[in-house]
């Protein structure tokens, strides 16, 4: 595989990753402390979502080499 070919599934894979942020948003599991001015907010949930689909992306890509 070339490096252009690479570059592009990579982004791609940015781009489904993008989209699925914007619909997902913060899922229950994610943590949110608020303090004053100060915000902390720890995706947990949403982390473990997004490794699950990246799992399967890289998973699929792999039986096509």
């Amino acid at each position: 595989m070339n490096l252009g070919k690479m570059f592009i599934i990579i982004g791609v894979i940015f781009l489904v990753i993008g989209i699925i942020w914007t619909f997902i948003g913060r899922l229950p599991g994610d943590l949110s402390f608020k303090k004053g001015n100060v915000t902390f907010y720890f995706p947990i949930m949403t982390s473990i979502v997004i490794s699950i689909i990246l799992s399967l992306v890289f998973f699929i890509l792999g039986k096509f080499r």
